[in-house]
């Protein structure tokens, strides 16, 4: 086989270059003040809006090896935690850099792999000291908001109390632009009708006072509430609520004459506050998605009624993305919305609200769709799968068995995980069915678990017993009450009672924002997700890695003179002991280097120094504050409970006061740490690039020719 040979492994590594110049691309994605990037497709002339390294990388040609690696490992952290990638892309390029300067210096390759690990290692058991409960945090939180900084303005803490007092949330408002009379609310009997729920959990653009009332036009006599499992019923109870200053605010937005909001009760009242300061200090500012989650925990919570819990269940969660609509439309709806066809619209006008029989199917609904693990015989060719004498009507003959299928069982709504043949779409539309195709898995199980339908691969595995009932569809209406049609498509609600499944509808009137906002939402739903799971947090605005800094700075000053003393001790392999022990110092700085220019782009990026070369400035500074306090922990956890840990007081949370502080996940950032380290020595160990196939005949006539070993 013809192939092309290139050794890498020279004092400049080709593929450390490879990865560093890879990496450079997202250095305006590091920290919560993320700088967008448009990623334009040459060939249809489409763009797209992105502010996550895994959607950068993507979206770029990666044809080179180590390019390739670098996706697999950015896409591995997205799917297992969905936040980190920005961090393990800055320091793979970081510390790929570093590395090169060790090689230049004719350090070892062995010196760089057995101190860069040993020294990362370190850094991991090290900053287990940074981590904080989650029930301390929330309690700090809470009781930030309770007693505000005497510094903070007034106007400042009601905002944030608006946005994050769960009490604050339960109120449904009519119209707030005519006059308005205080509505008394009675206590009342749980009444949790499902069909009953409102529609919209939460419209996260409305503003919260920490008064907010429940509102009607003077002159209606009618009393309302929600209850406790988000039911609108009439009753009584002797407490008043008055109205909040910041409705008013509402009257000036076309889109604020009708929405309503729910938020469950708990049994502690600093639970969902708690979850709501939580979210708010993951999110870095985002306060559209913070609220759509903080209603989606509270109905998760109520429904469950595990009162005083603080899980958040991930599979009960599906977004959907709607074009043309203001972002103040955002909202949580049960049952599942997604956007169909004019066509399949107008077959659930059909319906007309009543109960439909419904079939779930796990795969394509496609004549030539086979499941995952099928294989055909590999010594037959199939000629005809279904013999026909009437030759050019197979397909006719298979869509006709599925109609058959669907007409006799009366299925009324298909629900597909995957895709849907358009000509069997067609066909059923006719027949008022109606079909609806990339459906998540999720949802198909909510569905099953509620209505008795049982997934099916294909249509001729249906019988009695895979058909469910219950189910219900209709037009999906905006925050003003109305049923939305979206150009060519139309925003439904398939839903059925009890279904445990919220959509987060995502609303924007710009089309290269959507996936946007969908991978914001979910780092959000995530980033809470594992903070749960962990149970704990690390402080967030860098204070992690100017530790990790501290702690590298200081075993590479130990290592110089106890080099050789020590070395046979640290290392277990007595031929490794000499030549690391005699490089420790340097390998160390050079991994001391990448958190130093994490810590320096970070806060260029945040605006808190004008250049790399003040923020370095910076760091030092609070590097040598740290090491003449004796306890370098104790002197970034005080740096951090005054708010600001690398100065400059300014960020996503600023305007919200000290009382709001950042956070990261524990396992998500030490994973990002090693899987960045653990890529760059692995391409570091490659010692040759061998291309071969077509490629090496474009090489052979390229510049980069005389770079290869043409075999």
């Amino acid at each position: 086989l013809p192939m092309a040979f290139r050794d890498v492994n020279a004092r400049r590594h080709i593929g450390l270059q490879q990865l560093s110049s890879l990496a450079s691309t997202g250095r305006t994605l590091l920290g919560p003040m993320k700088s967008h990037k448009f990623i334009v497709d040459e060939s249809t002339n489409q763009s797209t809006l992105i502010c996550s390294a895994a959607r950068l990388i993507e979206s770029l040609d990666l044809t080179t090896a180590a390019g390739q690696l670098l996706n697999e490992t950015i896409q591995a952290q997205n799917k297992e935690f969905k936040t980190g990638m920005s961090t393990l892309l800055f320091l793979v390029g970081a510390w790929s850099n570093a590395v090169v300067e060790c090689l230049q210096q004719n350090v070892p390759v062995s010196a760089i792999v057995s101190v860069m690990s040993e020294g990362l290692s370190s850094c991991c058991e090290r900053v287990q000291c940074l981590q904080i409960s989650i029930h301390d945090v929330k309690k700090e939180l809470c009781s930030s908001r309770v007693q505000p900084n005497a510094f903070k303005s007034k106007a400042c803490q009601a905002e944030c109390d608006s946005l994050l007092n769960p009490q604050d949330l339960l109120y449904f408002q009519k119209d707030i632009s005519t006059p308005e009379e205080v509505i008394p609310i009675n206590s009342c009997s749980h009444q949790g009708d499902y069909y009953n729920f409102n529609k919209r959990l939460v419209s996260p653009l409305v503003g919260f006072g920490p008064g907010a009332s429940l509102v009607k036009p003077a002159g209606d006599k009618s009393s309302s509430m929600i209850s406790r499992s988000g039911v609108i019923s009439s009753s009584c109870v002797k407490q008043k609520l008055t109205h909040s200053r910041h409705f008013t605010t509402l009257g000036k937005s076309p889109f604020s004459s009708q929405k309503a909001s729910f938020q469950g009760p708990s049994a502690d009242p600093c639970e969902c506050c708690g979850l709501g300061h939580l979210a708010l200090a993951l999110s870095r500012g985002n306060q559209t998605d913070v609220k759509l989650l903080q209603s989606i925990a509270a109905y998760q919570q109520e429904r469950a009624e595990f009162k005083g819990s603080s899980q958040l269940n991930i599979a009960e969660i599906v977004t959907c993305s709607l074009l043309g609509l203001p972002e103040s439309y955002s909202c949580v709806s049960p049952g599942f919305v997604t956007s169909v066809s004019p066509e399949q619209a107008r077959v659930i006008k059909h319906f007309e609200d009543k109960p439909l029989r419904i079939l779930l199917v796990d795969g394509d609904l496609t004549e030539q769709y086979r499941h995952l693990g099928f294989n055909r015989p590999h010594n037959v060719r199939t000629i005809l799968e279904h013999p026909n004498l009437q030759a050019g009507r197979t397909e006719d003959t298979w869509l006709s068995r599925m109609l058959d299928i669907l007409e006799s069982f009366e299925v009324n709504l298909v629900l597909v995980k995957g895709n849907v043949c358009a000509n069997l779409m067609d066909r059923c539309i006719a027949s008022r069915i109606l079909v609806i195709g990339a459906v998540p898995r999720d949802a198909l199980c909510a569905f099953g678990e509620v209505t008795g339908a049982q997934a099916v691969t294909y249509l001729t595995q249906v019988n009695a017993s895979c058909v469910g009932s219950g189910a219900r569809a209709e037009p999906w209406e905006a925050g003003d009450g109305r049923a939305m049609g979206l150009g060519e498509l139309v925003p439904v609600r398939v839903h059925a009672r009890g279904a445990p499944l919220l959509t987060a509808v995502l609303t924007t009137a710009v089309a290269s924002k959507g996936q946007l906002l969908q991978d914001q939402f979910w780092t959000l739903v995530y980033r809470l997700h594992h903070a749960l799971n962990d149970g704990k947090v690390f402080p967030g605005g860098g204070a992690v890695e100017l530790l990790c800094l501290s702690h590298i700075q200081a075993l590479a000053e130990q290592s110089v003179p106890s080099a050789n003393k020590n070395a046979g001790k640290e290392f277990p392999s007595p031929w490794l002991a000499g030549p690391v022990a005699e490089y420790k110092s340097l390998v160390l700085q050079a991994l001391a280097s990448g958190w130093k220019q994490y810590l320096s782009v970070l806060m260029c990026n945040m605006a808190k120094a004008p250049s790399e070369l003040e923020a370095c400035a910076l760091v030092e500074h609070h590097l040598k504050e740290a090491a003449g306090c004796g306890s370098p922990s104790a002197y970034i956890l005080e740096l951090f409970r005054r708010g600001d840990v690398l100065g400059g007081g300014s960020g996503p949370l600023a305007e919200h006061g000290e009382g709001l502080r950042v956070y990261d996940n524990v396992a998500a950032k030490t994973e990002a740490w090693r899987r960045a380290l653990d890529l760059v020595l692995l391409v570091l160990q490659t010692d040759a690039e061998i291309i071969t196939g077509r490629k090496r005949n474009q090489l052979l006539n390229s510049p980069m020719s005389s770079e290869f070993m043409f075999l």
